[in-house]
């Protein structure tokens, strides 16, 4: 069953042009070559809510916990965390539509 990644960041002000440096030639060739596909960002631009949700599937949960219990994961991560702040993740069975 397709499982979907969904995760939530805010940019850390000054940070912006660095981070999205980073997303683009890191953060998404990295999810590809662990086998998760990226299926969408979205920016908040009003309201109470994380800045940025992203999102990417694999084929199964097995796929998924295995690309996220590797070290390239973890170096992606914290290097994420240079540029953002209160990310959150979670895994959720991919429905097909817009998941939160």
């Amino acid at each position: 069953m397709p499982t979907k990644l969904l995760m939530t960041w805010d940019i850390l002000p000054g940070k912006e042009q660095e981070y999205f440096e980073f997303v683009v030639r890191e953060l998404v060739p990295g999810m590809q070559r662990l086998g998760i596909q990226p299926t969408e960002a979205w920016l908040t631009t009003f309201g109470e809510r994380p800045q940025i949700l992203t999102g990417g599937v694999t084929d199964d949960l097995s796929s998924m916990r295995t690309a996220l219990g590797t070290t390239e994961w973890q170096t992606l991560r914290d290097r994420l965390n240079e540029f953002v702040s209160n990310f959150d993740l979670k895994v959720v069975r991919a429905s097909g539509g817009f998941q939160m």
